[in-house]
């Protein structure tokens, strides 16, 4: 069975394995807040309707698109092939701060933003099929960020460094209680 064809947003994002469904919930309230256009859900992702998503998305799931995916590599020869740069946010050896990628213009939209499970990460899979690692660097005793922590942060500096790109409104979902 052929699939249909992938919308192209200026910006989305992959959850890959995300376990809790707070996190998932908060996630969809960051997408709609800095305009993001889809959230790909994958693998043991959760997807609404679910309560829990909805009690941390106050309604966010209903005005931001969303698609669940089996697993998060499934998804990504349609966002390559419509020309959609996908940057994964983990910190690696190799991994740059997301404001120097910014800096430098190594990102332009249409930009997939990849986020990975709260204690594995992004997949080495999905890292290797990334056009761009990059991180938030981290100045205490902590690694990492909480996952819609650090969507949160991602995706307001990607939209502060494109705040022109077309938010393809038309494209969105309308919240039936609007």
């Amino acid at each position: 069975m052929e699939e249909s064809p992938i919308a192209v947003f200026p910006f989305s994002a992959l959850l890959e394995d995300v376990r809790s469904l707070w996190n998932v919930g908060s996630m969809f309230r960051t997408a709609d807040g800095a305009g993001f256009g889809c959230l790909y859900l994958c693998g043991i992702t959760g997807c609404p309707p679910d309560p829990a998503i909805e009690k941390a998305s106050l309604g966010a799931e209903t005005t931001v698109a969303w698609e669940h995916h089996t697993s998060s590599l499934s998804v990504l020869p349609r966002l390559q092939e419509t020309g959609v740069q996908i940057v994964a946010l983990e910190s690696t050896p190799d991994s740059e701060p997301l404001a120097a990628a910014l800096a430098r213009d190594a990102i332009r939209p249409p930009v997939c933003l990849v986020l990975g499970n709260e204690t594995r990460g992004v997949s080495v899979e999905m890292l290797t099929h990334s056009s761009l690692v990059c991180d938030l660097p981290m100045r205490g005793s902590k690694e990492s960020l909480n996952v819609a922590v650090a969507m949160g942060i991602a995706a307001y500096m990607l939209r502060e460094a494109f705040p022109l790109a077309d938010l393809s409104v038309s494209n969105r979902p309308r919240d039936p209680r609007a």
